[in-house]
């Protein structure tokens, strides 16, 4: 269906001037966007250009009645929004795993937080703070992918961001209408927070829970009759009616079309689906993107610069570290885990709508236009960068870690894939999900009681200065202290809850030994605990600073992740740095097996010295090809192309024998080294160095006893 069909009953009523105005916005828009794409840069930043050229603020203006091109961009927003819905199954999020939600958490989480401090020292009001951390929240979908597809990137890397983005998207919806329900009122207090709570809540259950019973069904009626403009009037009716009532519920338009795109994904045929409507939705999406130009004012652009620099460097950074600590805790690579970060270091789309919502509401001044478009901009140029560079920048990081970090990142991940290839069958699972269950409910109750104590500080404080008659500062000091107090409960249950989690899962990866046995892998172990102690209270810790940011006093939230996190990590350096002399003797040990047994022995003599010394990662021994990729090249060297997240633990060179060699040793022809690392880095540094490695797998081999090694 030709999309244009669709303006020509609103082009009758409206008039000549319609006509003309909608010409010139398609006319500059299409320049600009050829434009843009012989720059080799995002086209929506050529739909930003054509609203700045046509709209108001300029010398001239080109567009008589910007009302009606308002109205069009509404419909854009509502066309974008099912068409990624459209993208979304329940299958499909079961599919991508808790890897990816449990990522998106930490790297959203922070963002919200970030953008959310940065408003404050801005010097913004809260409701301004709230709509920057959900402008720096987001990352661009559609920018990613064109870029993937240009530069090639590597499977992994995109299956990763991909699910990340898919998570984040959904993340987007949710915070769209939970801002547009906040927009409202004069003021922000818990009332009515806990208001937009309840009624976006019972929308959602409603809508999905009859949508679910009747949407499908209804589509694959419709799909069966094959005509597709029948589909296609079908699903945009569908979204416009959900958007209806997602308004006439306070919750946000953009919801309820999104939810219809996901209802009729249900169908089975989203996808095809999501191809039909696509000329419709580029039709006003171009639209909404130039009336969001129309908008920009450069003079407050100017004005407000400070704010541009400090939300494009919580982006840049910000994006980089979530994005990267999140991905790297679920068992990727440091290498990986970087690489996928510097890949979202932008924003998109959404976050223009974002902006919208709080300028048309009056809940943010109308600087927050520029402002999300100068920071669009900015990281919108350097992000094609970050991605085509992200291989070098992420080596030249992993490279200058400290030793002992640097160790336990190159194990964590094979801990981690021991863990996930335990079955659900294990008993241990169920208590793993009962102790998980007491975390969240004790976060929830400390977040509730940090809530409850800053709204009703000052109310405690007039009661027990009527009860006890002592002055009003001394009464605040005493409920601080009451309420610091109960927080000590839930806190210390955090603790015991992640570090009982943590104990549970790491004996999965390192199994202990029976009593009155020397334990050597209570290095590792110890490690791992505290590894994944530190992920537990971070992935509780940020979520609980975004939830009570706005409610206690300006940086205080920091303190409370500060006072959870700070213990784990102090814990966590001195763990590493245990683990690292730990892997050194067992370097030595391995260096002394290869140089003795003979050839047919070492893979039998090494699968005992890892069952003697368990917790040294997936270890496999690669013969360097004297014409091979790595002869002649420095560790160092290599690091940045072929041992990405890999390390090598011992180099047999006739009577050389180094154990865990420096950067700048040099591997000659005929070297037998011995490589370490999670399970995906260790595979991918063989096939780039040798064909037929030997591998060691400790998984399949028995476990003898300590001193057994003839």
């Amino acid at each position: 269906m030709d999309p244009l069909a669709l303006l020509l009953p609103l082009a009758e009523s409206a008039g000549p001037g319609f006509v003309r105005d909608l010409a010139v916005v398609l006319c500059v828009a299409a320049v600009t966007t050829v434009l843009f794409q012989r720059l080799h840069q995002p086209v929506v930043l050529g739909y930003l250009l054509a609203g700045l050229i046509v709209g108001p603020h300029l010398f001239f203006h080109l567009v008589g009645d910007q009302g009606t091109i308002q109205t069009l961009s509404e419909l854009g927003v509502i066309l974008l929004m099912l068409s990624i819905g459209l993208e979304f199954r329940f299958a499909k999020l079961v599919e991508l795993g808790p890897s990816a939600a449990f990522t998106t958490v930490v790297e959203v989480g922070l963002m919200l937080w970030l953008g959310f401090s940065a408003g404050h020292l801005l010097g913004w009001n809260t409701r301004e703070c709230l709509f920057a951390g959900g402008i720096v929240a987001v990352s661009s979908t559609l920018l990613i992918r064109k870029v993937f597809t240009e530069l090639h990137v590597e499977p992994r890397i995109r299956e990763i961001v991909t699910g990340v983005l898919v998570f984040e998207d959904l993340v987007a919806v949710l915070l769209l209408a939970v801002l547009t329900a906040l927009s409202a009122g004069a003021e922000f207090d818990a009332s009515i927070v806990g208001e937009a709570a309840l009624r976006l809540g019972v929308f959602l259950a409603l809508t999905i829970g009859v949508g679910l019973l009747v949407v499908p069904r209804a589509f694959r009626a419709i799909l069966s009759l094959k005509r597709k403009e029948t589909v296609l009037v079908a699903a945009i009716g569908l979204s416009f009616a959900l958007a209806l009532l997602a308004e006439k519920a306070q919750c946000s338009s953009a919801l309820g079309a999104f939810l219809a795109g996901m209802l009729i994904a249900e169908s089975g045929q989203g996808e095809w689906v999501e191809e039909l409507i696509r000329p419709v939705r580029d039709m006003f999406a171009a639209i909404f993107f130039v009336s969001v130009g129309m908008l920009i004012d450069p003079r407050l652009l100017l004005v407000h610069w400070p704010a541009v620099a400090v939300l494009a460097a919580v982006v840049l950074v910000g994006k980089v570290v979530g994005v990267s600590f999140g991905t790297f805790l679920t068992g990727k690579d440091t290498t990986t885990a970087l690489r996928s970060g510097l890949c979202m270091a932008q924003i998109g789309e959404l976050s223009f709508v974002i902006a919208a919502i709080g300028v048309s509401s009056k809940a943010a001044g109308e600087f927050l236009y520029p402002v999300a478009v100068g920071v669009s901009s900015l990281t919108a140029f350097l992000s094609p960068w970050l991605i085509r560079e992200s291989a070098p920048i992420a080596s030249f990081l992993d490279a200058r870690l400290p030793r002992a970090l640097s160790t336990f990142t190159h194990l964590y991940g094979s801990w981690i894939a021991s863990i996930r290839s335990k079955t659900s069958r294990d008993k241990r699972w169920k208590s793993i999900r009962r102790a998980a269950i007491v975390v969240l409910l004790d976060g929830g109750l400390l977040a509730g009681l940090l809530i409850a104590g800053s709204v009703g500080l000052d109310r405690f404080a007039g009661h027990v200065v009527r009860w006890t008659e002592i002055e009003p500062r001394w009464a605040r000091a005493l409920v601080i202290g009451a309420i610091a107090g109960l927080c000590v409960f839930p806190w210390t249950g955090i603790a015991r809850g992640a570090k009982r989690l943590a104990v549970t899962l790491s004996e999965m990866a390192i199994p202990p030994v029976a009593a009155g046995r020397m334990d050597s892998g209570a290095a590792p172990r110890r490690a791992l605990v505290v590894g994944l102690q530190f992920a537990i209270v971070l992935c509780i810790g940020v979520p609980i600073a975004v939830v009570t940011e706005p409610f206690l006093p300006r940086f205080a939230s920091p303190a409370v992740v500060l006072v959870l996190v700070t213990p784990v990590a102090f814990m966590l350096w001195r763990s590493a740095t245990n683990l690292d002399g730990h892997v050194r003797a067992g370097a030595e040990i391995i260096v002394e097996v290869l140089a003795h047994a003979p050839k047919d022995e070492r893979t039998r003599a090494l699968e005992e010295v890892t069952a003697i010394l368990p917790g040294l990662g997936e270890l496999t021994l690669v013969r360097i090809d004297s014409g091979g990729p790595a002869a002649e090249r420095t560790l160092r060297e290599l690091g940045k192309e072929l041992l990405q997240g890999a390390s090598v633990v011992a180099i047999v060179r006739g009577e050389v024998r180094l154990a865990l060699p420096g950067g700048n040793e040099r591997l000659r022809g005929g070297d037998l080294v011995a490589l370490t690392g999670s399970p995906e880095a260790v595979e991918r540094a063989v096939k780039l160095l040798s064909p037929e490695p030997e591998r060691v797998d400790s998984s399949t081999t028995p476990r003898p006893t300590i001193g057994s090694v003839p």
